[in-house]
């Protein structure tokens, strides 16, 4: 896990939540992590999590490799870095509609962040930076989107009973 940095230049088009609309800096703790654990010689699902702590609530997300496209954005898809797309392959519930968050690399330690509907395009509404040297060393984080929820980024309730049994399984044999 690394610290980092979000710069937030808000979205082109209102969304209808604040976090992503509006102008922002957010710190950040960044794990970058293979899904599954193969051996890294193997292609593998890439993921990445931020935790952040908006007014004290802390708030997560989780991308995992997949495409871009209209189906894409929806398909786990291998890979041996983290140079493919990233989505959070399941929507949330916003003013706007369902809306998917998606995560691209675009250089050494930059990622930018956006956002789309279902099968429209995707809006960059940030850029996250990962800082050099930063490594967190808190085995206390664990990353939840069901438990740790942005304001106004609301998991459906099918996406929560898909999810919540993998996340309570996972606080129970951490304890």
């Amino acid at each position: 896990m690394v610290r980092a940095r979000l710069h937030r230049r808000g979205a082109d088009s209102s969304t209808g939540v604040r976090w992503l609309d509006e102008r922002g800096v957010d710190d950040v703790v960044v794990r970058v992590s293979r899904a599954v654990g193969l051996p890294t010689w193997l292609p593998d699902i890439q993921g990445l999590a931020l935790r952040f702590d908006p007014g004290g609530t802390p708030g997560d997300l989780l991308f995992a490799t997949t495409g871009h496209g209209r189906i894409t954005r929806f398909v786990l898809t291998p890979s041996r870095g983290m140079r493919r797309p990233m989505t959070t392959l399941l929507p949330y519930r916003t003013p706007c509609g369902p809306l998917l968050l998606g995560a691209r690399q675009t250089h050494d330690r930059l990622f930018e962040l956006s956002w789309a509907t279902l099968a429209g395009p995707w809006w960059t509404f940030a850029e996250l930076a990962l800082l050099p040297d930063e490594a967190e060393q808190d085995p206390e984080i664990s990353f939840d989107p069901v438990l740790h929820q942005i304001p106004g980024l609301e998991p459906y309730e099918w996406v929560r009973r898909l999810r919540e049994p993998g996340y309570a399984r996972a606080r129970r044999e951490r304890t």
